[in-house]
């Protein structure tokens, strides 16, 4: 079964859904993961195609055209004025052997760029890690609210069911005990609907993060957030000083100032000579190539007198008449063969300053990612001492907490002894009983409070782990 059809069906199952399995449906479904997943793989094609930029390029090209009127016959170089057809057929290669390094500094370039893409990846999954940690404990907050809502419903509806028994039998003393405690009833019940309402608001909003339909009958396996009392070791500076290393987008900030100094160097190394090594093979054909034979048919006897010292003599001459024909296609492309091979020397000049420029914008690129990578930290060495802070405040809160819910604990089990017995007015009684309601939804808030501050702190160390 997947985790999706797991939470769809929970209803019917009873199954419970684990933080684990939301992290990993969230991921899965989250658009800027996917997003993020897509970038990499384009700077991983980006890596492969600069190292492949160090092979020799082998192109083939066929021309093949009809001419008429006057031109130039390709096989005899000559002007004729007829129509005929021509092919020129070639294959040639080149390799760059020397070209300022640009090749080699474009590899390590995109090589830094495609590692910060990963980094980039994994930041996105754990900013949907925190944001379902988050929603997740928000939602068992909520539902450790609910039972607490309903536990002080309990209390003041068995007070109120006791006053109206008294009140039935005449032995309440004060008729305005029953209405302050009925008045108490109503305010649990009204703080029970917030208490509900918080609570599908908070399960929307997880289920949001997981990018699922929503369904208010959704079960989360509980987690223990009782044993809080252990803050992090570390102080703010250790924290950071440990986040500069572990998180992702850090690291990322720093692989792009790196692939921006190398962006640099091919910039600059474009206005270097290029020496590259070149070759080919070429051939043609030409419908009006021909050669000349002697046919047999062609030989005519002529009869001459020739004037000699005894006289007139008569003699035979033999006139040849030529006879051209059309040389075949596959003669032409075999005897027309050429092949050349060469080494080529390019020196830019002069070229619209384009080079030059190119090196500007990327010193200004570089200079771009460094302020970016210094931002970061900077945003960093405010977000872990703020994070810190909050953990040292949710602590000394949670602290005076456990020791005020003590008090109030002891006050509210005596007045309600004492309120049971006659001797307390309702008014002192719902004193109490509203201190120790107040207290203890404060405490089930703070314990919630210091247990997300870890984990956020867990995150900056890079020991957030399901």
């Amino acid at each position: 079964m997947t985790i999706l059809s797991a939470v769809k069906t929970q209803a019917q199952t009873d199954t419970l859904t684990t933080i684990r399995q939301c992290i990993d449906l969230a991921i899965k479904n989250n658009l800027v993961v996917q997003q993020n997943a897509l970038q990499m793989q384009r700077l991983q094609i980006g890596y492969t195609q600069a190292k492949e930029n160090l092979l020799p390029s082998l192109n083939g090209q066929v021309d093949h055209s009809l001419n008429s009127g006057r031109s130039i016959n390709p096989f005899t170089n000559s002007y004729v004025t007829q129509s005929y057809t021509a092919g020129n057929y070639s294959l040639n290669a080149s390799l760059t052997l020397f070209s300022g390094l640009q090749n080699l500094n474009a590899i390590k370039q995109t090589s830094l760029a495609y590692q910060a893409g990963k980094m980039d990846f994994q930041q996105a999954k754990d900013q949907v890690t925190i944001n379902v940690i988050t929603a997740y404990l928000l939602v068992l907050d909520n539902t450790e609210l609910l039972a607490q809502a309903y536990n002080q419903l309990d209390v003041s509806k068995k007070q109120v069911e006791r006053l109206e028994i008294l009140e039935k039998d005449g032995a309440n003393k004060l008729p305005s005990d029953l209405y302050d405690l009925k008045g108490t009833y109503g305010d649990n019940e009204l703080n029970l609907v917030n208490t509900k309402n918080n609570l599908e608001a908070s399960k929307l909003s997880l289920v949001q993060i997981l990018n699922i339909p929503y369904n208010r009958n959704i079960k989360l396996e509980p987690i223990s957030v009782q044993d809080v009392a252990k803050q992090t070791g570390e102080n703010a500076d250790q924290v950071f000083d440990t986040a500069l290393k572990q998180l992702a987008y850090v690291k990322a900030a720093e692989l792009r100032r790196q692939s921006a100094e190398k962006g640099v160097k091919v910039a600059k190394g474009a206005l270097s000579p290029t020496i590259s090594l070149f070759g080919g093979i070429t051939t043609n054909y030409s419908s009006a190539a021909q050669n000349s034979t002697v046919s047999d048919s062609s030989i005519v006897p002529t009869k001459q007198f020739v004037n000699t010292p005894t006289g007139k003599s008569t003699v035979y001459t033999t006139q040849y008449d030529n006879v051209y024909k059309n040389i075949g296609y596959y003669d032409q492309f075999k005897n027309n063969y050429g092949t050349q091979f060469g080494i080529r020397l390019t020196i830019p000049i002069l070229n619209y300053f384009q080079n030059q420029n190119k090196v500007k914008l990327a010193k200004i690129n570089l200079q771009e990612s460094k302020y970016i990578e210094e931002n970061t930290k900077n945003v960093l060495r405010q977000n872990v001492e703020q994070a810190y802070v909050n953990m040292t405040l949710a602590y000394n809160r949670y602290n005076v907490l456990v020791e005020q819910v003590k008090a109030y604990k002891e006050s509210f089990r005596t007045a309600e002894i004492r309120f049971n017995a006659g001797v307390l007015t309702s008014v002192d009684f719902v004193v109490a009983k509203n201190n120790f309601d107040k207290a203890n939804i404060n405490l089930i808030n703070a314990r919630y409070d210091c247990y997300i501050y870890n984990k956020v702190l867990d995150y900056y160390m890079g020991r957030l782990s399901w």
